[in-house]
C-alpha cells in the first residue's frame, strides 16, 4: 500500500468520525421513573409496553412517531408526555395521582397510624396497580398507560357539600379525547371517579372493558396471624349476594357471571373498594393468596371486573371507598357494604348489629376510656340477662337442697345407674322440678356470649386504644415473651387471658359447692377454662378483659342472690309441691323418659330377651 492510499484511508476515517460526532442520531434518556422501567413478574404489562417505552424515549424522532402511529393508530399520541403528581386532600384522606395513566398513586388515611406509628397508606404505588384494558382496532390497550394532561384543582358543588376536583385529559387526533375526573368531597372516605371518551366509538371494538386491580395488601397491625385470618377479598352482586374468599390462606378465587355492585379488599380494620354507581359491572372475578415468605403482606388480591364499552361514551361513573371498617360509616356507603365488618353467623350478627354495637356507641358518647366503656357494657349485659341468671341459680339451689334425698337413692340402688336415674326422675316429678330448667337459661345466654368473639376482634374503635398494661385493646396484652413457642398457646403471656382463666376456675369451684353434678361433668367444668386459656391467649385484650369482668360480676351476682334465696324457703316450696303433685299424672315428657329408663333397666336384667313387636 503506497502513501496515497494510506492518506485516503485516514481522510475517510476522519470524515466518519466528524459525522457521527456532530451529525449522528443521539439517544436521549427516558423520563420514566425507575420502578416503571422494570417490568414486574407478578403483573405482566399490556401488549407492546416495552416497545412503547422505547418509542417514548425516541419521541423526538419523526420516524419513531410514524412507527407509533402505524402500530397504535389514533392512540399513538398517548404514549408521549411527562409524568406529574397531583394531590387531592380533605379532612380524612390525602390522595396522590400520577398524570401517567391518570391513576391513583397513593392513599393516606390521615387519622390513622400503623402499629409501628408510621403513616398509614392504604394504597401505595409499590403495591397497587389498576388497569383498564380495551380491545381497539390496534389491539388490546390499557387506558391507564397514557400520558394525560392534568387540570388545575378546582372546587365544585355537590348536592350536599363542596368538593375538590381534578381532570386528566388526553387529546387524540381527529378531535378524539379521553377524560378522567376525580372528585373528593370535603369530608369522608369516598372518591368519585368518572372516565369518558369522545369520538372513539369506532376505535374501541370489543363489547367490554376489563377493569383489573392488583394489590399486595399491607399489614398495618401487630399480630400478623390474627390480621391474616380476618382479611379477605369480597364482592356484592346485583342479587344481593355477599361473597368473600376463604380466610384460611389457601389460594382461592371466585367468579360470577352475575352483575356486580362492588368489590373490595378487606384489611380487617380497613377497606379499599370500587363501587359501580350508575350501573353494575357486567361480571366479576376475585382471587387471593397468602405469601407465606413475606410478613409485610397480609395477602395478594386480584379484582377483575367487566364493563360495557358503551359506558365510556355515556360516562362511566364509579366510586372508591378508602377508609375504616366502622359500622356507622359503612352503612351509608352502598348496599351490602356493612358486610365488611364481620359480626358472626346469622344468629349472632343481629345481636351485634342491633344490641352490642348501638350500646357500645351510646357509651362512647359519654366516656373516652375504652376500659370503662367495656366495664359498663358488661354491667349492661349482665343486668339484661339477670332474670335468666336468677332462674338458673334457683334451679341449682333446688337441686342442692335435694342432695340428701338423691344420696339416699344412690345408696339404695348401688351401681344400678338406670334404676338411680329412674328414681331421680320420679322424685323430680313429685316435687315439680324440671331437671333441665337450670340449663335452658344458660343456653339462652350463649348467643350473646359468643357474639363477643366477633365484636371485639373486628371493632376498629378498640384499635390502638390502651388500658392499664394493655397498649392496644385490639391485640393481645403481652406481659412477658417466652424464649420458646408452646403449641396452641404461643410465645407470650397475656395477663387478661390469665385472669379470665383463673376467675372462671374459681366460679366453677363455687358452683360445684351448690351443685350435685359428679363424675366426668365435674371434671369438664375445670378443663374448659384451661382450654380457653390456650385458645384465647392471642385474642384481643378487649375480649379477654370483657370475659374477666363478666366472671367477676357473675360471682358478685351469685353472692347477692344467695342473700335472698333461702334454702329453708326453697325446701318448704318443694314439700308443698310434693303434696300438690301427689296424685297428679306424670307429664308426657317425663313419662316417656321414665319409660325409656325402665326399658333400659329391663334390657340390662334380661340381655337375651327380645323386644316385643307392636301389633
Amino acid at each position: 500500500m503506497d502513501r496515497n492510499q494510506v492518506t485516503g484511508f485516514v481522510l475517510v476515517a476522519l470524515l466518519f468520525l466528524v459525522y457521527f460526532t456532530f451529525f449522528g442520531p443521539q439517544t436521549e434518556p427516558t423520563d420514566l421513573p425507575a420502578q416503571e422501567q422494570t417490568v414486574s413478574s407478578e403483573a405482566p404489562p399490556a401488549a407492546g409496553i416495552n416497545e412503547i417505552n422505547n418509542a417514548t424515549a425516541l419521541s423526538g424522532d419523526s420516524a419513531q412517531q410514524a412507527a407509533l402511529a402505524q402500530q397504535y393508530g389514533v392512540f399513538a399520541a398517548g404514549f408521549r408526555g411527562e409524568s406529574q403528581e397531583v394531590v387531592l386532600e380533605n379532612e380524612e384522606l390525602r390522595i396522590t395521582f400520577d398524570s401517567k395513566g391518570a391513576r391513583i398513586k397513593s392513599v393516606l388515611l390521615k387519622d390513622y397510624k400503623t402499629y409501628q406509628q408510621n403513616p398509614l397508606y392504604l394504597i401505595s404505588d409499590e403495591r397497587s396497580k389498576i388497569t383498564l384494558s380495551a380491545n381497539t382496532n390496534n389491539g388490546n390497550i390499557d387506558l391507564h398507560q397514557f400520558y394525560y394532561q392534568p387540570s388545575e384543582v378546582s372546587t365544585v358543588q355537590l348536592e350536599e357539600a363542596t368538593a375538590k376536583q381534578i381532570r386528566f385529559r388526553l387529546n387524540l387526533e381527529g378531535g378524539r379525547s379521553i377524560t378522567q375526573t376525580y372528585t373528593l368531597p370535603e369530608d369522608g372516605f369516598q372518591l368519585l371517579y368518572q372516565i369518558q371518551t369522545s369520538g372513539l366509538g369506532n376505535d374501541i371494538s370489543g363489547p367490554a372493558l376489563t377493569y383489573r386491580w392488583d394489590n399486595r395488601m399491607e399489614n398495618f397491625e401487630h399480630d400478623l396471624v390474627q390480621s391474616r385470618s380476618r382479611s379477605t377479598v369480597n364482592l356484592y352482586t346485583a342479587g344481593e349476594d355477599y361473597e368473600e374468599l376463604s380466610k384460611t390462606g389457601e389460594l382461592e378465587s371466585f367468579e360470577t357471571a352475575e352483575r356486580v355492585k362492588w368489590a373490595g379488599m378487606n384489611h380487617r380494620f380497613f377497606t379499599a373498594s370500587v363501587i359501580a354507581d350508575n350501573n353494575y359491572f357486567q361480571s366479576g372475578r376475585i382471587a387471593t393468596q397468602i405469601p407465606a415468605a413475606d410478613t409485610s403482606v397480609l395477602r395478594t388480591a386480584e379484582i377483575e371486573l367487566n364493563i360495557a364499552s358503551q359506558a365510556l361514551q355515556e360516562g362511566l361513573d364509579l366510586r372508591y371507598y378508602f377508609g375504616p371498617n366502622n359500622q356507622r360509616i359503612l352503612n351509608g356507603v352502598t348496599d351490602g357494604f356493612e358486610n365488611n365488618v364481620e359480626l358472626g353467623y346469622f344468629i349472632l350478627r343481629p345481636i351485634n348489629k342491633w344490641l352490642i354495637i348501638p350500646t357500645f356507641h351510646f357509651l362512647e358518647g359519654f366516656f373516652t376510656n375504652y376500659g370503662i366503656i367495656i366495664l359498663l357494657l358488661v354491667v349492661f349485659i349482665k343486668l339484661l340477662l339477670f332474670p335468666l341468671s336468677y332462674k338458673s341459680y334457683v334451679s341449682m339451689a333446688k337441686t342442692r337442697v335435694l342432695k340428701p334425698q338423691l344420696d339416699e337413692i344412690k345408696a339404695k340402688h348401688g351401681e344400678d345407674m338406670a334404676k338411680i336415674q329412674q328414681e331421680q326422675m320420679k322424685l323430680y316429678s313429685q316435687l315439680g322440678i324440671n331437671p333441665i330448667s337450670g340449663c335452658v337459661p344458660m343456653l339462652l345466654q350463649m348467643p350473646i356470649l359468643f357474639s363477643m368473639f366477633y365484636f371485639f376482634p373486628n371493632s376498629i374503635e378498640l384499635r390502638q386504644e390502651s388500658f392499664l398494661w394493655a397498649n392496644d385493646l385490639s391485640t393481645y396484652d403481652s406481659i412477658a415473651s417466652l424464649p420458646f413457642t408452646i403449641p396452641f398457646y404461643g410465645d407470650h403471656v397475656s395477663l387478661f387471658c390469665l385472669l379470665m382463666t383463673v376467675s372462671t376456675i374459681l366460679i366453677s369451684m363455687s358452683n360445684q359447692q351448690m351443685s350435685t353434678v359428679q363424675g366426668p361433668m365435674k371434671t369438664i367444668s375445670y378443663i374448659m377454662p384451661v382450654t380457653f386459656l390456650f385458645f384465647l391467649n392471642s385474642f384481643p385484650a378487649g375480649l379477654t378483659y370483657y370475659y374477666f369482668l363478666s366472671n367477676i360480676i357473675t360471682y358478685l351476682q351469685q353472692v347477692v342472690i344467695r342473700k335472698f334465696v333461702d334454702d329453708d324457703k326453697i325446701m318448704a316450696i318443694i314439700e308443698k309441691n310434693r303434696l300438690k303433685n301427689k296424685d297428679k299424672k306424670v307429664s308426657g315428657f317425663q313419662a316417656r323418659l321414665q319409660e325409656a329408663l325402665k326399658a333400659s333397666q329391663e334390657a340390662k336384667r334380661n340381655p337375651e330377651a327380645k323386644p316385643a313387636k307392636k301389633k
